[in-house]
Formats: structure tokens, sequence, C-alpha cells
């Protein structure tokens, strides 16, 4: 076994006694919301925690939240509801709260949390401006990852001459991987994968008409791709997508640290 293996299974051990304190350490959570939240999952998986906010009431999301910022110094709420952004500024008021409208989103911080830099680089394409909110929620995540994101969105099939200069200049940036969110027909991931040669991740998007719409098309289209070097999150998936992208750019960059190291 590797040196690095043996760190990650001693790192895994620590977080798991650390689990419990971290659990219960936050004194303003309300009894009665039972939650286990994973303040270590960052340290022990490269991918931090993401509450889920469409499905889950104010008090589960601001528990949660109170338990990620005690563990980790960070919280992160995906498909944040208006009212709930309203209810996380009542109750973290000496916190800093970053809200990411197009990625219905919210980060909330430790003022003294510093976000590390990791060197990882990640494209995040859209196909056309509907698509924007899927994409934006997968650049945050690849940003809180650590990674440098860049964004070229409305570059679709429907007018690709659009793509062609964009793409080119991701590619001389040195781009690790791209994420390509498309709804309708679902081509663009397609079209990217067969021009690159990085990994992309396909992110359908429920954008459609009657159908096939509501992402369906779009998602089997991706399945069904020629192009090899894609693949594919859930439609609208856009952490899954961000997440796999960074976490395939921060492998990069670290044999990228490593390769220099031995110069």
């Amino acid at each position: 076994m590797s040196d690095h293996a043996d760190e990650q299974f001693k790192l895994l051990d620590q977080l798991l006694r650390q689990e419990s304190y971290q659990r219960d350490n936050w004194t303003n959570r309300p009894p009665a919301i039972e939650v286990r939240a994973d303040p270590g999952r960052e340290q022990r998986k490269g991918v931090p925690e993401v509450i889920f906010g469409e499905t889950k009431d104010t008090a589960q999301i601001i528990a949660m939240a109170g338990v990620l910022l005690t563990g980790s110094g960070r919280a992160i709420i995906s498909r944040a509801r208006p009212e709930i952004v309203e209810a996380l500024r009542a109750a973290f008021p000496e916190h800093t709260l970053h809200v990411r409208d197009a990625a219905r989103a919210v980060v909330i911080y430790e003022h003294d949390y510093a976000r590390s830099s990791t060197g990882g680089r990640v494209g995040i394409i859209s196909a056309g401006t509907s698509d924007i909110p899927a994409a934006e929620e997968a650049a945050l995540i690849a940003e809180e990852m650590g990674c440098d994101v860049t964004c070229i969105y409305d570059v679709g099939v429907a007018g690709l001459h659009r793509l062609i200069e964009p793409l080119r200049n991701l590619l001389i940036s040195g781009v690790d991987a791209i994420v390509v969110a498309a709804g309708m027909d679902g081509a663009l991931p397609s079209v990217v994968a067969g021009l690159v040669p990085v990994p992309v991740i396909g992110l359908p998007t429920s954008i459609g008409y009657g159908m096939g719409g509501k992402g369906v098309a779009a998602l089997l289209s991706m399945l069904q791709t020629c192009a090899p070097g894609l693949s594919v999150v859930n439609i609208d998936n856009g952490v899954g997508a961000g997440s796999t992208a960074a976490l395939i750019a921060n492998q990069v960059a670290q044999a990228r640290r490593h390769d220099l190291g031995k110069k």
C-alpha cells in the first residue's frame, strides 16, 4: 500500500473519531432536529458535503449548516429557496454569506475561513442561457474545491461557430477537465468531447419541449455519444458534474506539482 493510501486511512480513522464531537458541539442546533452532517467529507474524500436545500425545511438546513460551520468553517447549500437565504442571514449574523443567484446556492463562511487553491483548472460550458443555473452550480462546487474555473456560456449547436474561439482559448489555458451543460437535444457535450484531449462531463439540463423534454432527450443523447472521453451525470446535477471535474483537475494538479518537484 502506498504512503498516500496509508495517510488517507489514518485520516479516515481520525475523522470518524471526531465526527461525534463535531456533530454535538454546535449548541444552537434545535434539539428536535436530528441531523448527521459530514464536515470531514472534504478531508476524507476531496468533495465537501453540500446541503440540498430544495426539499429540506428551514430548521433542518440551519441545523446542518451549523454543524458544518463548526466542523469545517464553511457550509454550502444548493437549491436554496429565497426564504431560506433570509433565514440563514438571521441565523448566522456573524458569518459571511455568499449568495450565488444564478446557481440558486448559498455558501456560509467563518470570518477566518480561507479557501486554498489546488491549482486544478476546470472549464464550464453551457449550450444556452437556460442551462446557466446548472452550469453555475457546477462552477461553484469546483471553485469551493479549490479549482480555477473559466466559464463559457451560450455557445450551443444552433450557432456552433460561437464555440470555436472560446474553446481554443480554454485549451490554451491548460484546462484539466470540462463540464458541458446542455438541454434540448443535448448535442454539445458530444461535440466538445470529440474536439478536446481532456475529460468531459456531460450535464443534461431539464430544458426542452414535449416528448423527451425536462432533460430526458439530453440525457439519452449524451449516454449514446460516440465521442470517447465523455462521462454523464444525472439531469440538472451541477453538484455531481462540478465535483467530478474538480476531482479530476485536482489529481492532475497534484501530478503537475509532483513532476515539478522532481526537476
